[in-house]
């Protein structure tokens, strides 16, 4: 399966605007119609704000992305609030939504605890012959979140507005993810600038090995990955290095 990463400089809590800009970085990508799945950052249609009355997707928001799925045949997989949530959603190709996770450690250093509800509730879903687990932002720096479903998971999907001054921790807690788990990651980052932050992108895909497959930089636009993400090499690097029978879960150590 290719992979599209599209990574831009959101206009900040301007839906109407985020989706023409997100159309022209479509239209401007030759390889777009060649990528089976789609991923946007967090919040896709607004950026990171606490305005719940900016980032709560209408039923219009959407349909937008519904349209997509049906049009190029395609998985999209986006960020928006939902009943009080921060959720990163995914569509099916006909546009039915396969999941809705709903992000479970809000960022209370920004105060996001006081305007959305915590999610309690990990979930993983089929994507073709993928299992996949999502996570959002904050979510990446609890790597239990990750070693919960690591055995049950072939690709973890990370989307964000992680600012650019600490880029260094979300490559390597990407990669971290990757290698600690002998899955995929997927991560999708936002560019440019808010009222309070800048943003540099780095949406990346590491394999199963912490190797990258995508390594989108700064740059804004949409990305697909040249090389395609396989259950196999998720197989094949679980039965050559078998870390997982070596586990102690739930141990206490003194």
């Amino acid at each position: 399966m290719k992979i599209a990463l599209c990574q831009f400089d959101q206009v900040w809590e301007d839906r109407a605007a985020n989706k023409q800009k997100i159309t022209s970085l479509l239209a401007a990508c030759p390889r777009i119609s060649t990528a089976q799945w789609l991923v946007f950052p967090e919040m896709t249609l607004s950026g990171f704000s606490m305005s719940t009355r900016a980032t709560t997707l209408a039923a219009a928001d959407l349909a937008f992305f519904q349209t997509m799925a049906q049009a190029h045949n395609q998985w999209v997989s986006f960020g928006g609030v939902v009943d009080g949530f921060n959720k990163l959603i995914t569509l099916n190709p006909a546009g039915a939504i396969v999941s809705a996770y709903a992000k479970i450690h809000l960022y209370s250093f920004a105060g996001e605890n006081k305007h959305y509800t915590s999610g309690v509730t990990q979930e993983t879903f089929l994507l073709d012959t993928l299992a996949v687990t999502p996570a959002v932002c904050f979510d990446l720096r609890f790597p239990y979140l990750f070693w919960n479903k690591a055995e049950a998971t072939d690709v973890f999907v990370v989307i964000a507005s992680w600012p650019a001054r600490r880029a260094e921790h979300w490559m390597t807690l990407l990669r971290a993810r990757a290698v600690e788990n002998q899955c995929y990651v997927v991560g999708v980052n936002r560019t440019g600038k808010d009222p309070t932050l800048e943003y540099s992108g780095n949406s990346m895909i590491f394999d199963p090995l912490g190797k990258v497959v995508l390594d989108c930089t700064s740059a804004e636009g949409a990305f697909v990955a040249e090389i395609d993400v396989t259950k196999e090499l998720v197989t094949t690097t679980r039965t050559r290095f078998p870390f997982f029978n070596d586990k102690k879960p739930g141990a206490q150590f003194a």
